[in-house]
């Protein structure tokens, strides 16, 4: 095989390539960002009193949207403030959608970089670098992840500032009966890790073992139901089969990944072998 070097050529002078045609090449396929497998939802999206939005990209199994922005050459105070005005409006107008703002420059500076942390995760916000290499006649665009979205804690990471309770705080909280549905959910999962205990806090009953949080599923009893909430990503196919088996299912919550069920002792003597899948894969999911 022979080895070509490529020629990394910069767009912002270049005599016949600009940014709407990277725009397009985006549009035709969104995948090369590098975003996963998101579908193009709108093109120069015209925003009230704030210009026009470059790419507005969705990801089809989530809904969730990615206000996008291209500049070619260095990112600029400019174009950093664009990116989060639209991405704001755009958030506003459509709350139902989870959003993200996304930059995509040929030089990601260290100032936007430091521009960047001052956020301290309170915007959603990703950097791509863009580069163009030549090979011969060709031409390739190789886009990289620069800065990626500050990841939000999940229960497990806050685990040493939650207040403990015990076994009696939960059932004057809840009733004995839905405390023991979490004792019959934790048999479940000591089928398949026998080191497993349960955790009381003053929020939820977590898992550990030992000293070793592990809260792939969390239980929240209530006076009438459990709360069983446990870690997957979201699933059209999952989703289904819970609409199917007449589940009381909550809304996901996409800061934790977690979906959350409302079961009554009925629902879990009736669907306790999904229940038991489901707690087997959310497991298997925290061990990757």
């Amino acid at each position: 095989m022979e080895y070509v070097k490529p020629e990394r050529i910069w767009l912002k002078d270049h005599a016949k390539l600009n940014e709407r045609w990277i725009q397009q090449r985006i549009a035709e396929d969104p995948s090369i960002l590098g975003l996963g497998d998101l579908v193009l939802k709108d093109r120069e999206r015209l925003q009230p009193r704030a210009g026009r939005l470059d790419l507005l990209l969705q990801d089809p199994e989530t809904n969730r949207r990615y206000e996008v922005e291209v500049q070619l050459g260095r990112t600029d105070e400019s174009h950093i403030i664009r990116t989060i005005e639209y991405w704001d409006i755009e958030r506003k107008r459509y709350p139902q959608y989870d959003h993200c703002a996304v930059i995509v420059a040929e030089d990601i500076t260290s100032r936007f970089l430091n521009v960047v942390s001052l956020f301290g995760g309170s915007i959603p916000l990703i950097a791509i670098q863009m580069s163009a290499l030549q090979i011969g006649e060709q031409v390739a665009l190789l886009f990289t992840k620069v800065s990626d979205e500050l990841p939000l804690g999940l229960v497990d990471e806050d685990e040493e500032v939650q207040e403990t309770a015990d076994r009696a705080y939960w059932e004057s909280r809840a009733t004995k009966a839905t405390v023991a549905m979490a004792d019959e959910l934790l048999e479940i999962i000591r089928t398949f890790d026998s080191g497993l205990d349960m955790k009381y806090n003053k929020f939820y009953i977590g898992l550990a073992k030992g000293d070793r949080p592990n809260n792939f599923a969390i239980f929240r009893p209530r006076k009438s139901n459990m709360r069983l909430e446990f870690r997957l990503d979201p699933s059209e196919e999952l989703e289904q089969q819970l609409e199917e088996a007449g589940l009381d299912v909550m809304e996901y919550n996409r800061r934790t990944k977690r979906y959350r069920l409302r079961l009554t002792e009925s629902d879990f003597e009736e669907h306790r072998e999904l229940v038991t899948d489901l707690l087997k894969r959310a497991y298997a999911n925290s061990n990757v």
